[in-house]
């Protein structure tokens, strides 16, 4: 199966690796119970549990699911960028040292990378690219 289709707006983000601008996202203040997956490949990225407010402009999260997220250093050279595990979407960035949870870690997301299954309901099944 091909990855989901995108909006030109989601390949700006995703493939691009832009950002959408702060405090318009979907996701920035939003809080249901349920799991976040990868807009492009539907791979689980976050759980809602782990989701907090950082009052940042983007969706804030202070854990992945495991072997969900690849770190990579930013082409600025000193941040983190995250990229979805399994099909390379840019998710935004990684920090830490930042206080806001006890474990740390804040990832930064933007909301055209991700979209939410809400608790209950079936997970979409996961997809590859073709080649």
């Amino acid at each position: 199966m091909a990855y989901n289709e995108l909006t030109n707006e989601e390949k700006r983000v995703i493939e691009d690796k832009g950002t959408e601008h702060p405090f318009t996202g979907e996701y920035d203040d939003f809080y249901v119970t349920g799991t976040f997956i990868c807009r492009r490949c539907n791979l689980p990225l976050f759980s809602s549990k782990a989701k907090f407010n950082a009052n940042c402009g983007w969706p804030a999260f202070d854990d992945t699911f495991p072997n969900a997220v690849k770190r990579l250093t930013d082409t600025d050279g000193y941040r983190t960028e995250i990229e979805c595990a399994n099909c390379d979407a840019h998710l935004g960035h990684e920090f830490t040292g930042e206080g806001f949870t006890k474990k740390d870690t804040r990832h930064c997301v933007n909301s055209v990378s991700i979209k939410f299954v809400p608790e209950g309901e079936t997970l979409p099944e996961g997809l590859t690219q073709q080649t």
